[in-house]
């Protein structure tokens, strides 16, 4: 893992490194004493695209999605407080995560026909950010995200939380990146390459994983009310992987139900949860077509 692109001895596809060796823009934005991170690509005249990540995830999982897509938008990344490179808070909740969201569209110049994608749980503060601001955002794709039907059961996962785990070394760190539900990926080098930007070092010596884990243990219990889908007043979508662990096409009906029949759902062939990083081409191709779908 010490060189991430000895990727198993699989081939990394050119398109890759273009994406990743495209320069980002980056900064912060102070939302309630706390610092926010984002990054960003592309002429920002052109409509703005919120990409934001899941649990325990950070903006540089869109490194390799985020220069797809600036021939047509300004596209920013941002890290949710208690993720990346954003500062950690003492206490966390939906409507602070909804801050976060407002605090960035309105630093990089978003106008108030912007779009915001959110994968898993940033799904849950981009639905908090768009009923709070509705005035503010233009449209909401969920990735991999929303409601399960009520007679689904949630999968077994292993818990989150506790003393953050201290690794010697980065080579060890970056050797024990694992995605969370657990699934397969053959995109090895897409997970090396995200390991290797999710370390940052321990005051104490050696590497430590880029979230608070104090985070799940202060969240309030995820109010992940069906009124708050219900109450969505812009249009929406989703994409999903056929074989996600956590949406099955039954809850993405359970969904249409909740938000209308008009909620613009896609599912992409042998795609997990973390759909752009099993599909990142499919999903590019899928996402341009929402965006454009939805009025963007």
């Amino acid at each position: 893992m010490a060189n991430w692109r000895d990727a198993g001895g699989s081939s990394i596809p050119s398109w890759f490194f273009e994406a990743i060796e495209t320069q980002a823009r980056t900064g912060t934005v102070e939302v309630d004493e706390c610092d926010v991170a984002w990054r960003a690509w592309g002429d920002p005249s052109k409509p703005g695209v919120l990409l934001m990540h899941g649990m325990r995830a950070h903006a540089r999982w869109y490194d390799f999605i985020g220069p797809q897509l600036a021939d047509r938008y300004h596209v920013v990344a941002m890290d949710v407080c208690g993720m990346g490179d954003s500062d950690f808070r003492y206490d966390y909740s939906f409507d602070g995560f909804a801050a976060d969201v407002r605090g960035v569209v309105d630093a990089v110049g978003f106008d108030n026909d912007c779009s915001v994608v959110a994968h898993s749980f940033g799904g849950y503060c981009a639905v908090r950010a768009c009923n709070t601001w509705p005035e503010r955002f233009g449209r909401l794709i969920l990735i991999d995200s929303g409601l399960r039907h009520p007679e689904e059961d949630e999968p077994d996962r292993p818990p989150m939380g506790g003393r953050p785990k201290v690794y010697p070394d980065r080579e060890t760190a970056e050797n024990r990146f694992r995605l969370a539900p657990p699934q397969p990926c053959d995109n090895d080098y897409i997970l090396r390459y995200i390991a290797k930007h999710s370390l940052m070092p321990n005051e104490g010596g050696g590497y430590v994983w880029k979230f608070d884990e104090d985070l799940m243990a202060q969240l309030p219990a995820l109010d992940k009310l069906p009124d708050e889908y219900r109450a969505l007043s812009i249009p929406a979508g989703g994409i999903y992987g056929t074989d996600s662990a956590l949406y099955s096409a039954k809850s993405v009906e359970y969904m249409k139900a909740l938000i209308g029949a008009e909620f613009d759902t896609v599912f992409i062939d042998n795609a997990y949860h973390h759909v752009f990083l099993d599909q990142p081409l499919a999903f590019v191709t899928e996402l341009r077509l929402m965006l454009e779908r939805l009025g963007a």
